[in-house]
């Protein structure tokens, strides 16, 4: 039996306002570590764990199999926990949850004025951005549209509090919004780990993947600052933002050098990776080299004169 496409997203839309009133009942320690649990439970009964625990064995050749399994679980008691927090980012962001190490280095940066900044999906995502708000700038993020216009528009009003610079769709338009964004004195801000089938391939952990340029493109072309980003997770539900300066060089090839770059900075999220694995989100399909071959697409995008 199918249902006609509106009253499918109302009837989806109910479901998450009943998930969203049921965690939000609880205390966020406890949403957090109730639905983490829920989720250890039940996620490596399903498909994605063969493809975690074929990934970790991609990264780790020589890690044993029982320790792939429990950083499997570990990753998903996180990823429960981080669906839960999203409920929350107000909350943990007023009660002084996240902090920033070392302070002097987000002064530093603050200082240096307009950057961007791309995270990765470890730890709690999404709270990269309150670095944003630390150092008083209003920081611009872009986001995968949902299907479910209901849901969407209710997880997009949850987000927007940590991008004091407001979040954008990913669509053909947003790459020309955030080069005026930045040229304006903006911040852009990325999550930038999963596979791009329009990306280069850089090594990921030894391996090549297709890993978006976009972000170093942007920073090559107005001469802005790259930075990565984590939120690592610490216990009782508090977090720890640590930030790297990505060179960038620059050379009379800008599509070369936006490569360098994007691979400096898959390295340095791969050194995040390493300190925390648990924490980072396995389950997708990085090494698959999908359609491929179209990165210069990408160039342009952002014509050279700009």
């Amino acid at each position: 039996m199918s249902f006609p496409t509106e009253l499918r997203y109302r009837l989806e839309y109910a479901g998450f306002r009943l998930i969203h009133g049921a965690i939000s009942m609880r205390p966020l320690e406890a949403a957090s570590r109730e639905t983490g649990m829920a989720w250890r439970l039940i996620a490596p009964r399903l498909h994605r764990q063969k493809r975690a625990l074929s990934n970790l064995a991609l990264a780790f050749p020589d890690m044993p199999l029982q320790e792939r399994e429990r950083i499997a679980g570990d990753m998903w008691e996180n990823l429960g926990r981080t669906f839960a927090e999203g409920f929350f980012l107000k909350q943990i962001m007023a009660e002084g949850r996240v902090t920033f190490e070392p302070m002097e280095q987000l002064r530093e940066i603050a200082r240096g004025g307009p950057c961007i900044v791309c995270g990765l999906h470890l730890g709690n995502w999404e709270l990269v951005a309150y670095a944003g708000k630390l150092m008083g700038a209003p920081f611009t993020g872009v986001y995968q549209r949902l299907s479910n216009p209901y849901v969407d528009a209710a997880t997009l009003k949850l987000r927007e509090a940590v991008y004091e610079g407001g979040l954008l769709p990913r669509t053909t338009s947003t790459a020309r919004a955030l080069l005026k964004k930045a040229k304006e004195g903006g911040y852009p801000a990325f999550l930038a780990d999963l596979r791009d089938d329009r990306g280069a391939l850089v090594p990921f952990f030894g391996v090549p993947a297709r890993s978006t340029v976009f972000p170093a493109l942007l920073a090559r072309t107005t001469g802005l600052p790259l930075y990565a980003g984590a939120a690592f997770r610490r216990p009782d539900v508090h977090f720890v933002i640590r930030g790297a300066r990505i060179p960038v060089p620059e050379t009379n090839d800008r599509e070369a050098d936006a490569i360098v770059a994007t691979a400096a900075l898959q390295k340095q999220f791969e050194t995040f990776i390493r300190e925390a694995p648990e924490q980072w989100m396995w389950a997708h399909r990085k090494w698959d080299e999908g359609r491929g071959g179209r990165y210069s697409e990408i160039f342009g995008i952002i014509p050279a004169d700009q």
